[in-house]
């Protein structure tokens, strides 16, 4: 029952011994089967190796052995738990010696969004650097330029490591600083940072290395090298000597041979350097720590499911309440138990019983150890809690919408797959709180200028009608929205769409330094194209009462240089998770077209 009845005295906290514990993991045994079966195979090995060879009782016992473990040592095959949904502890069952068991596909429970699963995991660091992990040695970290240019901090992110500067690094810093564009940014501010860390330093501290946490960065406990005098080493014939990237490659080989037993590591963003470097047996790796998650499938989602005993572990001492809020009254429950620690403030939490019985959607609003608050959602699928003549079509749909008509919700982010949804539900939330309660004064609406295929060059006209070319999607969506509305005919189409026009304003993002919103709605479409930088730039606009929308699909990233671990908008929902004025929903099924469904299924 996925309710139960509501109990008649006040909750107590439940004491710790109370939880059931997990118990340890038993031994494995042999079975009598297990016997049966790898007799034979050890009588039939004696029977073959009883020769009259020297040692022949060694010789048996190590055929035995080797016959008998050798199915035992077969991996025993592992179901990722889903990233949304909480992974029950089971005790697995271990492999009886001598018996192999054929391996049954694992079949995986519902998830709340559909994970696009990478087909090879990429090894990020190199095997210099992973051996030198497992022997607790300090690396040498000879950075390319445009690791600096990427994240001009990235100095001070190789923690108890050393970070070494070729010649040809700064002069590339050299030739990069001019101009407006945001490599000539990081490229002066490394230049500046350098000044800093060298300043009132003799020459023997710039030999013996910099002392990275000079600047007040207590986590870089390394030290920064430069490159002081010529360094040489042998590369193949045929490599222009002139060309810088085989400068560094020659410093990185000249740094092997003299500092040998300490290993070196070139890191690059360019591939082909990387590629090169390997080539000639240097090690290589990419610069990785401007990424959020190694693995996107680990991303927040949002929801989670509840395990089907949630509510006998945890309906004990149940408290019970009604409030009213904006108009709706909602249920809250007080509840107490082992899985509430693994929960987030504003997570979605569902229960969706197999028998037949009501489901349950609620939300986390308070967490306090192993004590939390639950409310009710409001159903936004049923036709009396429509938005703009918007209802939920699935169980994603109906949480994103509880998060964009909560007015204590500052800060929105919406992930999911081409036609889930999120431009809609967001244009039908902002139309319902500007012009029916008034909540926000106008919605405003901006997007990253990045085009999929080749540029079509200058736009005439004013900022607005520049970016007219870009809000397509919101120019589709606002029809579907006008549609609905048919009892004023023609005429009142038109005049609907004016007033919903006049409320509405299209701005870019090159204008938004300095800014303040107030009373606004803001939607930032695509954000999956900004950098963590250019989101901090866009969402700390928000002035008092001001709602900040983010959408994006992080499979779909235009902007060179991004990758899903490094977007901004993964930036933004790992950060923010958990905070107590924000939420986060991963829309999970498409309902713009069974086309639109099959072509994101297959292509």
């Amino acid at each position: 029952m996925p309710l139960p009845k509501l109990p008649s005295k006040p909750a107590t906290i439940l004491a710790t011994q109370d939880y059931p514990s997990a118990g340890a993991a038993r031994p494995a045994t042999k079975t009598p089967a297990a016997k049966k079966v790898a007799a034979p195979i050890i009588e039939a090995a004696i029977a073959e190796v009883a020769k009259p060879v020297r040692n022949a009782a060694t010789k048996i016992k190590q055929v035995a052995a080797l016959m008998v473990a050798k199915p035992a040592q077969a991996p025993a095959p592992v179901a990722a738990a889903p990233a949304a949904v909480p992974a029950v502890a089971a005790k697995a069952k271990p492999a009886a010696k001598g018996k192999v068991t054929p391996i049954k596909p694992v079949k995986q429970a519902e998830q709340p969004h559909p994970a696009k699963h990478k087909a090879v995991e990429v090894q990020l660091k190199s095997s210099a650097s992973r051996a030198a992990d497992q022997r607790g040695i300090s690396k040498l970290f000879v950075l390319d330029t445009n690791v600096l240019m990427h994240d001009p901090s990235s100095l001070f992110r190789f923690e108890e490591h050393d970070v070494y500067l070729p010649m040809m690094t700064l002069e590339e810093l050299d030739n990069h600083k001019k101009g407006m564009t945001e490599v000539a940014r990081n490229a002066r501010q490394v230049s500046r940072t350098l000044d800093a860390l060298i300043s009132n330093t003799d020459d023997d501290a710039i030999e013996h290395g910099i002392l990275l946490s000079k600047l007040g960065n207590k986590d870089a406990k390394g030290r920064l090298f430069f490159q002081t005098r010529l360094q040489s080493a042998d590369l193949p014939a045929g490599l222009p000597v002139g060309k810088a990237d085989n400068q560094i490659l020659a410093v990185v080989r000249s740094l092997e041979s003299e500092q040998e037993g300490r290993p070196v590591v070139l890191v690059s963003k360019d591939i082909n350097m990387r590629i090169k470097a390997r080539a000639l047996g240097l090690p290589a790796e990419d610069y990785f720590n401007d990424h959020v998650l190694e693995d996107t499938d680990l991303l927040y989602s949002g929801i989670v499911q509840l395990p089907d005993d949630f509510w006998n572990k945890h309906g004990k001492d149940m408290e019970s309440w009604q409030e009213s809020k904006n108009g709706y009254s909602s249920t809250f429950y007080r509840v107490t138990g082992p899985f509430i620690p693994s929960l987030l403030v504003n997570q979605f939490i569902y229960l969706e019983p197999k028998n037949g019985e009501t489901p349950f959607y609620g939300q986390v609003k308070q967490i306090n150890g192993k004590t939390a608050v639950l409310q009710t959602l409001r159903d936004f699928s049923h036709t009396k809690n429509n938005v703009w003549g918007v209802t939920a079509r699935n169980r994603e749909q109906n949480f994103a919408l509880n998060l964009l008509m909560n007015p204590e919700c500052d800060f929105v982010t919406l992930l999911g797959q081409a036609g889930t949804g999120k431009t809609l539900l967001a244009l039908a939330a902002g139309l319902a709180q500007v012009l029916e309660t008034k909540l926000y004064n106008e919605i405003i609406v901006t997007r990253v200028t990045v085009p999929v295929g080749e540029d079509i060059g200058f736009l005439p006209g004013t900022e607005e009608e520049k970016m007219s070319p870009w809000m397509g999607a919101f120019d589709d969506n606002l029809e579907v929205l006008n549609k609905s509305d048919s009892d004023g005919g023609e005429w009142g189409r038109a005049a609907t769409q004016d007033l919903i026009r006049s409320r509405i304003k299209i701005k870019s993002l090159n204008f938004m330094r300095g800014r303040t919103f107030v009373n606004k709605f803001l939607i930032i479409d695509e954000a999956q194209n900004l950098t963590p930088k250019q989101v901090k730039t866009l969402v700390t606009r928000a002035g008092p009462g001001t709602k900040i929308l983010c959408l994006g699909n992080i499979a779909q990233i235009d902007t060179p240089y991004l990758t899903e671990g490094s977007s901004g908008l993964t930036y933004v929902v790992d950060r923010f998770k958990g905070w107590t004025h924000s939420g986060h929903v991963t829309l999970a099924r498409g309902e713009r077209s069974r086309l639109a469904d099959h072509a994101s299924e297959v292509l």
